[in-house]
């Protein structure tokens, strides 16, 4: 009877060890849903990265709140990108399916940064921008829409605000410069074959690279419409094209 009781016990116990391991190993298999809602909001940035073209984006996360969680999940939990507007404050749902499953929101902060195109100079505001303006540092990043990966998107334009040495430079703020200004004395150029003639004119309206604008031919006071082609010329619209460049003065 002793043996046999023993032998009960060790049975019993036997069963419990294999039910504590089994549990274990199925919670090993499904990881916790912080681990789970932390890869996919990495997996989510890094796509948002690619898609912005960053150069070398680094990501550091913090929860703002964790949703307490009912049960272990038996499934794979999934998470979903709820809202994501600003990283300093995105909302994942994570969800475990099932009839006695459960759905809690977490909100995540990111600190995102990258190499992107920052001003090595003070340069003034409405001036174009030349290389040797411009340089490339890590920064980090309030917005992954609001930077430049390369300074040949840079190089040509004008930033609307005035720009400090190490100020990132952001593309909202970049636009041609207006190269044509009302008032100014331009070059009407025209080309047909080997010949291109120059007359002077007067542009009538402002305008940035391949705008339309109108001007004065002031020998014939007639008005025509020109596309703007660089600083102070323009060709008329109908011989687009025509303009080589170079200059007879």
């Amino acid at each position: 009877m002793y043996t046999k009781n023993v032998h009960g016990r060790s049975l019993l116990r036997a069963a419990f060890v294999g039910a504590l391991l089994g549990a274990t190993l199925s919670q090993a298999a499904s990881p916790e849903p912080a681990v789970q809602v932390e890869a996919a909001v990495r997996q989510f940035l890094a796509e948002q990265a690619t898609l912005k073209g960053l150069v070398d984006p680094a990501f550091e996360l913090s929860f703002v709140s964790r949703a307490p969680v009912p049960a272990p999940c038996p499934q794979a939990v999934a998470v979903d990108a709820m809202e994501t507007r600003y990283l300093s404050r995105m909302r994942f749902s994570a969800t475990c399916p099932g009839q006695a499953g459960w759905q809690r929101d977490w909100i995540v902060r990111a600190e995102v940064s990258a190499m992107v195109v920052v001003a090595a100079t003070d340069v003034p505001a409405n001036r174009p921008l030349a290389e040797a303006d411009l340089t490339q540092e890590r920064r980090k990043l309030a917005d992954m829409a609001d930077s430049l990966p390369a300074l040949d998107a840079a190089i040509g334009q004008a930033s609307a605000r005035a720009l400090r040495a190490g100020q990132v430079v952001q593309p909202r703020f970049l636009a041609q410069p207006v190269l044509v200004k009302r008032g100014d004395s331009v070059h009407i150029v025209a080309r047909s074959g080997p010949v291109e003639v120059q007359v002077a004119g007067e542009a009538l309206e402002s305008g940035r690279r391949g705008a339309i604008v109108r001007v004065r031919n002031t020998s014939t006071g007639k008005i025509i419409r020109a596309r703007v082609l660089d600083s102070a010329v323009v060709e008329p619209e109908s011989m687009a094209g025509s303009y080589s460049g170079q200059s007879n003065d």
